[in-house]
């Protein structure tokens, strides 16, 4: 088991842009004082300057085009629909908001079986959207995959019992916890547990004080520190620059890579950084447009696939 790929799964925007359905507990989305199309024309070039840049180091990036006809303003971040497994499994979400919904292609497991990628079973949680229920993907869901742990900030977009169906499914040990964030002087969950963790093979990036919880917290140390995980831990103000939202792959050679925007990269401390850089390198790659509108970052566009080949 595995708890890295080379191989990651990216959705190019054809109608990126402030998406209205999902700014209601998504506090990391603002107006861009710009037509749509112009957002659009921007996310598209910090989107292929990011693929760009990975592929340079060997990481297998498929890119598949965005349906015009779907109207998906955040099809961009197809890591909160679909998740790929190395049993040959994939699981489907459910999504809070409406018109993320029609971004659950079926065109995507074509593309992938086409690449050579076998697809043995599809895991369906969206039935759940029915009831009002709903888990994004590894947005809500932050995979231990070496030691078979999932851990799971609840929010509207994250039910405990969904979440717990999940783990009992793909044999993961649930870590349940509340992370929150200031809006306007209140303490709000936030919306997506990997805008404030990440799991790489030897160390976490975590926002600890997000966790208000002190029994929680601890709970959440400990289980790291019991898998031999380095933790690096962010403040809330380095969360907002979207520290937390990396991910760990392999490039050319197995070399290992810390993957990030250049926001997130700029607010780490140079101690930090040289935590990371004991353990892998860095990538980082400007998405000013795409975090603005989106209210995501780098690992939010990165769908990983670790399903076996044919």
């Amino acid at each position: 088991m595995q708890q890295t790929t080379n191989t990651i799964l990216m959705i190019r925007p054809i109608n990126f842009r402030m998406n209205e359905q999902t700014a209601i507990n998504n506090y990391f989305q603002e107006e861009l004082d710009l037509k749509n199309a112009e957002i659009n024309a921007k996310a598209q070039n910090e989107f292929d300057a990011f693929v760009e840049k990975l592929r340079a180091v060997g990481i297998n990036v498929i890119v598949e085009e965005d349906d015009k006809t779907n109207d998906t303003p955040d099809s961009i971040f197809p890591n909160n629909w679909v998740s790929f497994h190395s049993n040959g499994d994939v699981a489907k979400y459910p999504m809070f908001a409406e018109n993320r919904r029609r971004e659950r292609r079926d065109e995507v497991f074509i593309r992938l079986e086409e690449e050579g990628f076998l697809i043995e079973n599809v895991v369906d949680y969206t039935s759940a959207e029915h009831e009002g229920f709903f888990l994004e993907g590894t947005g809500s869901v932050i995979l231990d995959r070496v030691n078979r742990k999932a851990y799971c900030a609840l929010s509207p977009r994250a039910d405990e019992e969904l979440f717990i169906e999940f783990c009992e499914d793909f044999e993961y040990s649930p870590v349940i916890f509340t992370a929150y964030q200031s809006v306007e002087d209140k303490r709000l969950p936030i919306y997506h547990t990997n805008v404030m963790m990440c799991i790489a093979e030897k160390f976490a990036v975590i926002c600890l004080d997000s966790i208000d919880d002190k029994k929680e917290r601890k709970g959440v140390v400990k289980h790291l520190r019991q898998d031999g995980k380095e933790i690096i831990s962010i403040t809330e103000a380095q969360m907002h620059s979207f520290a937390g939202n990396m991910l760990q792959l392999q490039g050319e050679n197995d070399k290992r890579f810390l993957v990030m925007s250049e926001a997130a990269h700029n607010s780490l401390t140079k101690s930090q950084i040289n935590n990371i850089e004991k353990f892998c390198a860095i990538i980082s790659s400007s998405l000013e447009t795409i975090e603005t509108c989106g209210g995501g970052s780098a690992r939010c566009m990165m769908a990983e696939v670790f399903l076996p080949k044919s």
